[in-house]
């Protein structure tokens, strides 16, 4: 093959990446005015967020084919190949600009899916709130749990054992009322920190710092409990001097009905008129 044969096809194949060079720049204008759409209070349609996808890659591909030809010419055909810098720093431009606008359509597509995700979780949360009793817990887990327990109480049982003496102890449980103690406890932060930490539950009872100043829990208790009995399982999780400067609410409930009678609503309310070292059972 002769000079001239050579410098021609140099000649084409810079040609290409003219060719390429200008269909990017059209497109690079597209691809910005189609990612300056999406911002997170739009709706966008589907159909843009996947031509924003497609031209991103299209840009891609033009872009690696530039590069291939470029690296065949700055090779084989180096002696007959003239750089044109001002082409090559549009090229880096349009390179870097490409892929900060894609980062910034895919960060703000996150934030669009949060906000949809948010938005969902906080109707579908209403929505619970409204068919529930009353939250005795904030956390919706803990929520959960204490209605299972209500729901089921007729079914929980101890860890199993087959000692004689765990069977007929096991029969004389199930025969009779079964309840949920719920507790709340306030007083300063720092002693309803030491009681939170001493609080040990078993294994269908529930505990929750509601604030700094308030713990809150369920005791299930698998056999008949009077409310004196509940208050010394409670005492046991606190010092006598510490209980002084406590005040301790409780309430026995035996299905999810209790927690819907009125009752329930006001123990914010009786717990803030309680006297520190005071221990009152509400009667539901």
């Amino acid at each position: 093959m002769g000079r001239g044969i050579f410098q021609l096809y140099v000649a084409s194949l810079e040609q290409t990446i003219e060719n390429i060079h200008c269909d990017l720049r059209e497109t690079m204008d597209e691809f910005q005015e189609l990612c300056l759409m999406i911002t997170p209070e739009r709706i966008v349609p589907a159909e843009i967020i996947t031509h924003i996808r497609q031209t991103y890659k299209h840009i891609q591909d033009q872009l690696a084919k530039i590069g291939g030809v470029k690296q065949l010419l700055e090779g084989k055909y180096r002696r007959y190949y003239r750089r044109d810098y001002r082409h090559e720093r549009e090229l880096t431009k349009f390179a870097f600009l490409a892929k900060s606008l894609y980062s910034k359509f895919g960060y703000t597509l996150e934030e669009m899916e949060a906000k949809k995700r948010l938005k969902e979780w906080g109707e579908h949360f209403k929505a619970y709130r409204q068919l529930i009793p009353f939250p005795w817990f904030q956390s919706k887990r803990n929520q959960i749990i204490l209605l299972r327990n209500l729901r089921t109480l007729g079914e929980l049982d101890y860890k199993t054992r087959f000692d004689l003496e765990y069977q007929r102890r096991r029969e004389v449980i199930q025969s009779e009322m079964r309840s949920v103690s719920l507790f709340a406890l306030s007083g300063e932060a720092t002693l309803i920190d030491n009681v939170q930490f001493r609080v040990q539950l078993r294994e269908h009872d529930v505990k929750e710092r509601l604030a700094r100043e308030e713990l809150r829990g369920a005791l299930t208790h698998l056999r008949e409990i009077s409310p004196p009995e509940v208050e010394r399982v409670i005492r046991r999780f606190v010092d006598s001097s510490e209980f002084l400067k406590l005040k301790c609410l409780l309430l026995k409930v035996r299905s999810q009905k209790d927690l819907e009678k009125e009752i329930m609503t006001s123990t914010n309310s009786v717990l803030r008129v309680m006297e520190m070292g005071e221990v009152r059972t509400l009667s539901i």
